[in-house]
Formats: C-alpha cells, structure tokens, sequence
C-alpha cells in the first residue's frame, strides 16, 4: 500500500507531507504534520535563522527517539523551487546544499525528518564570510540552570565591552546559545580566533562557573564552545524543536527574561502562542551588526602574552600555533622523547563503551556500573564522559569515566570495552 501524502499549500507552493500521522514524539504524540504546523506557525521567526543560510539536513526518518544522520548534499530528487549553492569542507570535499528562502522550504525540509534546523553561519551569497558570532554554553554533567544563566549574563557584559549586541536563545537541549551579528568581513579562522578571545575572556570574568577548556577531562562548569565558529560546524537555529522527549524549542527571550527562564517552559505547544502575543524578539539582530575588531585586537593581546590557538575540532589540519592536539592524560611527560615515551596519567580515565546509538552506550554503562558498584558510588556527574561522535553520516557515542575521585588503588583497570562499535569499519571495509 502506497504512503498516505498530504498535499499543503504554502507561499503559493504546494508541498507534499508523507506519512503526515506519524508520531515523531512518542511521550508527547505528537506527529509530523504536528511538526509542520509549528514551523509554519512561526515560520518568520524560523526563517530569520535559515534563510538563505545553507544548510546540513539532520534527518530523523524515525522520530525523535530513533536514531539521526547528517545529509548535506540535497536530494537529487527535489522540487525544482528549492535553492542549492556548493560548498566546499576542510577535508578538501564539496557538497551541494539546500538553501531554505521560504516557508514551503521549511515544509519541505521538515517532511524529510529534519526536526531541527542547522544552518551554517554564512550567507550562500558570501560563502566565505560568516556573518553571526556564535557563543555556545555548553554545561558539563551536574551543572545547574542558574550556573549556565550566570554565565549567558556575563557573556552579554563581554560581547557589549567589545562592541557587540549579544541576542540570547535557549539551546532547546541543556545550555543556551547567544549570537550576535556581525559584518560578513572576516574568514571563518578570523571568526574563530575571536571566539576563543571572547570565551578565556568569559572564563577571567567567571572562573568558577565558565570554561575555556576543550578538553572535557579539564572542563568544569560551563564551557564556552569556541569551535561551533569552525568551517562546517552547525548550531541549531531559533525556533527550531529539538528531539526532547518534551519537543522543547530553541527560543529567542528578552534579556530581562533571562535570568527567570525555565528551558521546560518553551515546546512545541506553547513557542506559537508566545510568538503570536510577542513576536519575534530577535527581529532587531539584522540591524544590530557589529565589528569584530575589538575581539581580535583582545586576541592579540592574549597571544602576545604567551596564549597558544586552542584546539581545533579533530577533523581540521594542526594549526602551527595550536596547543598540542592530545588529551591532557595522554600527553608525554616533559623529556621522555620520541615515541617510547611513557605517557603521563594526569587524569585517570577508562573508556567504557562505543555505540552506535547512546541507549546501547548507556546499557553497557549500567553493566560496568554492576560490577563496580563502590568506584561508580565514588564518581560525580562530570566524572561521566558522554560523547556525541560525529561519523561519516550519523552520530555514534562513546562513554568514559574519570576515576580522579577513586582511591588509586580501588580504581577500576581499562577493560576490554562493554560495546565496541567500530564507526569506521564501513569505510575500511574492502570494495568487490
């Protein structure tokens, strides 16, 4: 039997929804269609994010709770409205893709199962230049909400001290996000290295609540994810639903709103009803640009003083001034030379599992945590390492624990790993 398609129309366009009763929420019910009404109701807000920005589609063909794959090449098989611009990735390739202008393209994105939005910061118009500065506060496991909301109010004070207007939005996940508008003038490595500025910046303001640190093993508090300014990193947009099993929203607020905000108040069902009585509160970002000069000079100033680059995402190229690219628990100790160095164990850390999807991850968690019931009464939450890793296509996680809190002679040995899903092997594997 053929899928059920409902046919919309949208800005003079029509648009086919497949499968339009699909649950995509199970604990909430809410379907597909569901999920395109929300974006339709809110569509001017959505497409100040997306518009015209390319975009990596992140598709869950099974509903929130099944697993995701990246997409960024369009479909071969589109209308023929739908815009595309090719770009090209630090790992030398290129892909063409889509390029939303309008609310039947958000439509039509979401009926392929993106349930979020992920647009690069750029313009497909100036593909070289990003035009948003994107401040990510990312909590560590443990952190509370009030720890992340000081944080969001400090990066606020910082962007205003160097210039800019800071527009703040919840992630829809645990964090907050704070862009700010910029002049499309300087590269994505200009970009970048005024991020990192403004993140140590953060940290000096608050150093027992921030983190510059890209090592999680070093992290504490809220860290200020620099690299989400890299070439081909993505965030989440404003309004965009987040695969929660609430269907939670990355909202736009006020300032004023900030530090009362509860992430759980802003889903699917009450975002619209909040756009109709507020509008959009990011509707002033395109007006507020500003330079990012203050920052890099800021930047300067830090590497005159002796700062290395801080780490790049693992798949770009090692930068000449980039601080070593290895774990803190794995790098050699001063002297020991070549390859037959001994490491230094700075941070005890044990790998538990590799999975292709996080419940397996979890599920052999629980398995170690069976057999070591007294170190894992002994670890606190940030000591619990969950790692979205980004494979070719989809998302695969890695679990590792940080015995630092666990007599060194009760810690648990490195055992063979509970789950170990090897997201290369297809890659590897020989062609016939």
């Amino acid at each position: 039997m053929p899928d059920r398609k409902e046919i919309i129309e949208v800005s003079g366009r029509s648009v086919g929804v497949s499968n339009p009763g699909k649950v995509y929420f199970p604990q909430t019910g809410h379907t597909k269609m569901d999920l395109v009404r929300y974006y339709l109701s809110v569509a001017g807000g959505a497409l100040r994010g997306v518009a015209g920005r390319p975009m990596v589609l992140k598709r869950y063909v099974n509903g929130a709770e099944g697993d995701a794959f990246f997409q960024k090449r369009a479909p071969a098989s589109r209308p023929d409205w739908i815009e595309t611009v090719v770009l090209s990735f630090p790992s030398g390739r290129t892909a063409e893709e889509v390029v939303v202008t309008d609310a039947a393209g958000l439509a039509w994105v979401v009926n392929l199962g993106c349930i979020d939005l992920n647009p690069h910061p750029v313009r497909a118009s100036d593909l070289d230049h990003p035009d948003e500065l994107r401040v990510d506060l990312d909590p560590v496991p443990g952190v509370d909400w009030a720890q992340i909301v000081r944080v969001a109010l400090v990066a606020r004070e910082v962007l205003t001290d160097f210039g800019l207007t800071g527009w703040p939005k919840t992630s829809g996940s645990r964090g907050m996000h704070v862009y700010a508008r910029i002049e499309p003038r300087w590269t994505f490595a200009e970009v970048r290295r005024a991020a990192v500025a403004l993140a140590r910046e953060i940290e000096r303001r608050a150093p027992q609540d921030a983190t510059a640190k890209w090592w999680k093993e070093e992290r504490h508090g809220v860290f200020v994810d620099y690299n989400q300014n890299a070439k081909d990193r993505t965030v989440a947009s404003a309004y965009s639903v987040r695969p929660t099993p609430d269907a939670r929203v990355s909202a736009p607020l006020a300032w004023d709103e900030v530090p009362e905000c509860r992430l759980e108040d802003f889903t699917i069902d009450t975002v619209p009803q909040r756009y109709a009585r507020l509008g959009d509160l990011a509707a002033g970002m395109d007006a507020a640009v500003g330079s990012l000069q203050p920052l890099l000079e800021l930047a300067a100033r830090d590497e005159a003083a002796g700062l290395p680059d801080a780490p790049w995402p693992p798949h770009f190229v090692k930068q000449a001034d980039e601080e070593p690219r290895v774990q803190p628990s794995k790098r050699r100790a001063p002297g020991t030379g070549g390859p037959a160095g001994r490491r230094r164990s700075s941070m005890p850390l044990i790998e538990v599992a590799r999975a292709a999807s996080k419940d397996e991850a979890m599920a052999g968690l629980d398995r170690w945590k069976q057999r070591h019931p007294e170190a894992w009464a002994r670890l606190e939450p940030a000591d619990v390492l969950v790692d979205a890793m980004r494979g070719r296509s989809s998302v695969w996680t890695r679990i590792r624990l940080n015995l630092r809190n666990v007599p060194e002679a009760e810690r648990p040995p490195q055992e063979p790993l509970e789950v170990d899903y090897d997201p290369w092997a297809a890659v590897r594997r020989p062609q016939p």
